[in-house]
């Protein structure tokens, strides 16, 4: 039926049916009744048909199809949102936390510095949001498997290093993101440098960009909390290790941890890594007073060694007065000598080891010749060459540069920067010459020959010095053949099957990617000619004397270990890594070149050295198909 509007017969009749004359009071008074909820009556349009509760299944068991296919689609949108909302999400995670993603790069570093025009904020800012990314699992990280290839492994301290790139001291000054640095893709982190006590530098500004030189100015003046500070994250950083992986969060687990029973370093806390400490005088430890000094140094030791693979000694700061003055030989050797006497009673079963950062300002002969006498004295394990220099390298191109940029270059401090490469190469080809001279007894003689190096992996295959043989002609072969045939049995036809199938000698692994055992397409050398043999000393043999193998250079017994060198100054490709590592570096830091390239700048140099060892191949390939 349709609804219509009650007669006003109707609404007096209900109105009356809920009221009544109160009875102590003469007037007439509505009251509401007790008890009643009053009366709600819905009107409805006319052309609404109302229906009973008896037909309401049936019509909605009638539904139209139309509203069913509207429904069904409504419900395939909601759910095609959510899966693009949900892989929008999973893909920008993957790629925002990738290191190679190039808005490290391109957004991240710019905003850095339209925020933040200081440097040194903008610094102090990016290291606050690692560390809380890190915190929360949303650090950037070197994807993919590309080191467990093992084609950039390189070893250092007996320690088999997945790559042979580091950052630099001062990116991390106070140890507050060590894993997040590592996750970044170097195998060498530095933190530091790290003074006795707490100071705080220089005054502020201290640190400029040169953006049209990708160089940086800074005279930070070593600015630390202080080595108990830096030591109490180590020791917490290290027992959350310990806890983490089962061990315990004690002081037993601790030192389980630094023995070494958990299989990783006890600094970097990953294997194939390793984390360095840089330690450093107090700007207001006199000079003069070498006492004093080496106190300084030896308190650092005594508070961060055990939590270290390296330790860093850092006498080269230039922006530090006086701090340079000890490099000179007596000082240096009695600090040095302090430092690793220190180290070496580290509670630890494997003390760590001891560097010494040198200054590429004291680059003459005789203050090279001095800082590598101090180190052979002294015991130091590698020398770390390279640090900001005070002189004002030309600007690239030549002639260019902006006004403001070039007030700028007017400010004191330490320089660094892609145009003091060349001078990192130089200086590192000089120390490793006269490191290697000093492994000899006759250290003072220059011209004594080289101790073989360890590791050739960076160096081409084409620029690789061929083994030192005493030169053969053609009349010594044709003599030695002669003697032969006069003096030997002729072999049996089983022996010269047997001779012909094995190796004459075998030729032992080698940890050198650029070597060409590697490769897997080169050929083995020619067997040179065999040696001559007294008929008179030999009895006869079924095969011809083999010769033997190369004597290397005499030197005494107890020679000590090769020393180790780390580069670091205006490296920001892969092939400045390794033209640098070529020249006789172990490890090539990076600092300046993070600035200007993002968190992701060390998988961008690794991949470009990939590139390069992939063409050094195929060069090497087509000489020898040639």
């Amino acid at each position: 039926m349709s609804c219509s509007r009650p007669q006003p017969l109707i609404r007096a009749s209900l109105k009356s049916l809920f009221t009544y004359r109160h009875p102590y009071h003469s007037s007439r008074q509505r009251i509401r009744a007790p008890h009643t909820s009053r009366l709600r009556i819905r009107y409805c349009p006319h052309h609404v048909q109302l229906r009973s509760a008896s037909t309401t299944a049936a019509a909605a068991a009638s539904t139209p199809p139309a509203k069913d296919a509207r429904s069904l689609l409504t419900r395939l949108k909601n759910l095609l949102l959510g899966t693009t909302i949900g892989l929008t999400v999973i893909l920008g995670y993957y790629y925002v936390t990738d290191t190679r993603a190039s808005v490290h790069e391109w957004l991240v570093i710019p905003c850095l510095r339209y925020f933040y025009p200081d440097a040194e904020d903008a610094h102090e800012f990016g290291n606050r949001a690692l560390k809380v990314l890190y915190s929360f699992g949303l650090h950037p990280r070197e994807r993919g498997l590309d080191d467990a290839k093992g084609d950039l492994a390189i070893e250092v301290f007996g320690h088999l290093l997945r790559n042979p790139i580091g950052t630099s001291a001062g990116i991390d000054k106070h140890c507050d993101v060590p894993d997040a640095l590592l996750a970044a893709g170097p195998a060498v982190i530095e933190i530091g440098g790290v003074t006795p006590q707490p100071q705080e530098g220089n005054p502020k500004p201290r640190v400029w960009r040169i953006p049209s030189q990708k160089a940086l100015i800074n005279r930070y003046g070593l600015n630390s909390n202080g080595a108990d500070h830096v030591a109490m994250r180590l020791r917490q950083r290290l027992r959350e290790y310990a806890y983490h992986m089962g061990w315990g969060i004690d002081e037993e687990a601790e030192q389980q941890i630094l023995d070494g029973e958990a299989g990783v370093p006890p600094g970097s806390l990953q294997q194939g890594a390793l984390m360095a400490v840089q330690i450093a005088k107090n700007k207001f430890t006199a000079d003069a007073d070498i006492e004093m000094v080496k106190k300084d140094y030896v308190y650092c030791v005594d508070a961060l060694a055990r939590y270290a693979d390296v330790v860093v000694v850092n006498v080269s700061s230039p922006n530090t007065p006086g701090l340079r003055g000890l490099q000179k030989v007596e000082p240096l050797t009695d600090i040095l000598t302090a430092v690793v006497a220190a180290a070496r009673k580290v509670k630890r079963k494997a003390p760590p080891k001891v560097m010494v950062k040198v200054s590429p300002d004291e680059d003459s002969e005789s203050d090279v010749k001095g800082i590598c006498d101090a180190v052979w004295d002294s015991g130091v394990d590698g020398v770390v060459v390279g640090n900001t220099t005070k002189r004002r390298p030309d600007p690239t191109p030549n002639g260019y540069l902006p006004t403001h940029e070039q007030r700028l270059l007017l400010e004191q401090g330490g320089y660094s920067g892609p145009q003091t490469f060349a001078r990192t190469v130089a200086l590192v080809k000089r120390y490793r010459k006269m490191l290697d001279n000093g492994a000899y007894p006759n250290k003072n003689n220059n011209d004594s020959e080289p101790s073989p190096p360890r590791f050739t992996s960076i160096q081409s295959p084409l620029e690789t010095p061929a083994a030192t043989h005493p030169p053969t002609t053609d009349a010594d072969i044709d003599a030695s053949v002669a003697r032969d045939k006069m003096h030997l049995k002729p072999p049996t036809p089983e022996a010269e099957a047997e001779s012909t199938s094995q190796p004459i000698f075998r030729i032992p692994e080698r940890n050198n990617p650029f070597s060409p055992s590697t490769t897997g397409t080169t050929e083995p050398d020619p067997p040179s000619a065999p040696a001559s043999s007294s008929p008179s000393s030999e009895a006869p043999k079924t095969h011809p004397p083999q010769p033997p193998p190369p004597s290397p250079p005499s030197k005494p017994s107890s020679a000590p270990d090769r020393k180790v060198i780390f580069a670091t100054g205006g490296i920001t490709t892969g092939a400045q890594a390794v033209e640098v590592l070529a020249a006789g570096a172990d490890v090539a830091q990076v600092y300046t070149a993070l600035v200007y390239g993002g968190i992701g700048t060390v998988s961008k140099i690794k991949e470009e050295m990939r590139g390069d060892l992939k063409r050094r191949r195929q060069r090497r390939q087509e000489e020898r198909e040639r």
